[in-house]
């Protein structure tokens, strides 16, 4: 591979950021040549699996953190090696530390180097527009107004492999589901008690649905699925720590999805679920970019009815 078609996106965060990356990738991805995505291994695996990049490298081995002192990058260091094959470097991490860009843009000039999307449990989103919006802006020569390029923006969802899609089929299959009903997926989890609308919420809505209610549960979501399982009335699958492929096959398969602003949201979006996700207000600009995503606004220290009424019509305009 030459040093003429080559883009390293640098991109060490959580999932749903990484997902909402997505459209920058294929502005990235129209100018020509591959992607290299460094992040967690995991995340680099899964956009590798759906073909929003071509490669991956995990971001601990590449040695950033000589970058941040006056510390010499050898000429044989993993980072140095990857800059000599990269035409274009997009670096979504160490903008707020001057040392670090000034360092790295002596070694790549002409590398963009923006902030990734700040956590979603801030307060307020400072920008006036969507953070998928934003990460375009941050590549270069794309849109200085981002909200009117948009438009021209590939924001059709990920048609994934078939591989992906048979190891769905397995996950859902050995968790319940007899391969023909429809399913909906639940999550009612997410990163932090103040993203998470009420267990109570989320068994009322599904209560009377015409479709097999298959509720996921990753690593930090178990004190919210043992209150959905607990509160609703129906009889449950679970779908239980599957692998982000497997994950992103079950979601492309279901008829429907309901959860929390999180990384599996996001995900369920970028492949294409009918989804309905429940954000903050103040977190709305960390809406997905996938037209099949529907955003409804929750207030997730209590439940209201008219919010309760909101969610359950979205639910039932999937059908």
């Amino acid at each position: 591979m030459t040093v003429d078609d080559r883009a390293l996106v640098i991109h060490p965060g959580a999932l749903g950021d990484v997902l909402l990356a997505i459209p920058a990738l294929r502005v990235l991805r129209g100018r020509g040549g591959t992607i290299t995505i460094a992040a967690q291994p995991r995340i680099g695996a899964l956009l590798v699996a759906l073909g929003a990049a071509d490669e991956t490298v995990s971001f601990d081995t590449l040695g950033l953190e000589a970058l941040f002192t006056d510390t010499p990058l050898a000429p044989d260091a993993p980072f140095a090696r990857r800059l000599a094959a990269a035409r274009h470097v997009v670096c979504w991490f160490g903008a707020r530390d001057a040392h670090f860009a000034r360092r790295l843009r002596a070694l790549a000039p002409g590398t963009a180097i923006a902030a990734p999307a700040p956590s979603s449990t801030a307060t307020a989103h400072p920008a006036p527009m969507r953070v998928w919006e934003h990460l375009v802006s941050t590549i270069g020569d794309h849109a200085t107004e981002p909200q009117r390029a948009s438009p021209s923006i590939d924001l059709v969802p990920i048609a994934i492999a078939s591989r992906l899609i048979d190891e769905g089929r397995a996950a859902l299959a050995a968790a319940g589901w007899d391969g023909r009903s429809r399913v909906l997926i639940v999550h009612p989890g997410a990163g932090g008690a103040a993203k998470r609308w009420p267990a109570e919420g989320f068994a009322a809505v599904v209560g009377e649905l015409d479709a097999t209610v298959v509720v996921h549960e990753g690593p930090a979501d178990a004190e919210a699925v043992k209150a959905f399982t607990r509160l609703v009335r129906r009889n449950v699958l679970h779908l239980t720590h599957p692998s982000l492929s497997a994950l992103a096959g079950a979601l492309s398969l279901a008829s429907g999805y309901l959860g929390n602003d999180s990384g599996v949201s996001h995900l369920a979006s970028a492949v294409g679920a009918r989804a309905v996700i429940l954000f903050t207000e103040p977190a709305l600009a960390w809406a997905p970019w996938s037209p099949t995503a529907r955003c409804l606004t929750v207030t997730t220290a209590r439940i209201l009815d008219a919010e309760r009424a909101a969610v359950a019509a979205g639910l039932a305009a999937l059908d």
